[in-house]
């Protein structure tokens, strides 16, 4: 976008500075739209591509966790004399405490405050209220 220049002429009327003024309320509010649109659609373009990397990364974590379950499993319960239900039942705990960890740290990074847009909004908070304002004076 390019600036406009700014013409000073000491014979403009108040009608017309108005009119001005009213012309780049009006610009700097769609400018503040278009901004909201592009930071939205480039968040919606990088959760898209986050989501794909992460159920990747989900399904190979599951088959991997498979695996690492079923070696603990065996390994626990050979050091037990080949009671392999003592190996599944302390596996089992294990990854309990572990699934029950994870879930809390989940559950606390909801609770952090959201920074998505909040700029843009407070920018076009600021700009609808100063044309509020503008327009009542």
């Amino acid at each position: 976008m390019t600036a406009r220049p700014i013409v000073s002429d000491p014979d403009t009327g108040i009608p017309d500075l108005i009119r001005r003024l009213t012309d780049d309320s009006k610009r700097l509010v769609t400018d503040e739209v278009q901004l909201a649109k592009m930071e939205t659609k480039d968040s919606l373009h990088r959760v898209t591509r986050g989501a794909l990397w992460m159920g990747l990364a989900f399904g190979a974590g599951i088959v991997m966790l498979v695996a690492l379950t079923i070696f603990l499993v065996t390994l626990i319960g050979r050091l037990a004399n080949g009671h392999m239900w003592i190996g599944a039942l302390v596996t089992g705990l294990v990854e309990l405490g572990l699934g029950g960890y994870f879930v809390k740290k989940g559950i606390g990074s909801f609770a952090e405050p959201s920074y998505t847009l909040e700029q843009s909004r407070s920018a076009l908070k600021d700009t609808a209220s100063w044309a509020s304002a503008q327009a009542r004076s």
